[in-house]
């Protein structure tokens, strides 16, 4: 587990975070781009310990891989593989993770879709 950690940590990057997020956010929907922006929000505090840091980094890492398990292009199902990485991480540092982030989550998604579902959030914070 520990090889794979380190593996996509190596791809994860600020910079490559923003690009990817901000290029395919439509097509990879609502909770990904949520739970992708609870993770970059936990990741960049100065107060989350290392280890919930490599988790984080590791899952955003497989988020911006362009080749992964189920390729991103693939119409319905390409974001699913990077959906349950972002949820396994989530679920490793639950308690790094506190309203703020929700809230800076939900702030975002709505600049960029409009208003949400909250229920389709509520649900996705269910599966944690």
């Amino acid at each position: 587990m520990e090889n794979l950690l380190t593996k996509y940590e190596r791809n994860y990057s600020e910079e490559s975070f923003w690009q990817k997020l901000k290029k395919q956010a439509l097509k990879a929907g609502v909770q990904v781009v949520y739970l992708a922006l609870i993770l970059y929000f936990v990741f960049i505090d100065k107060k989350t310990p290392k280890r919930a840091k490599i988790i984080v980094a590791s899952a955003l890492g497989y988020f911006i891989l362009p080749t992964d398990l189920i390729p991103d292009f693939i119409l319905g199902v390409g974001y699913s593989d990077d959906l349950g990485a972002l949820i396994l991480a989530a679920s490793q540092i639950i308690s790094n993770i506190n309203p703020e982030y929700k809230a800076q989550a939900r702030a975002k998604l709505k600049d960029w879709f409009g208003e949400v579902d909250e229920e389709e959030l509520a649900e996705l914070e269910n599966r944690l």
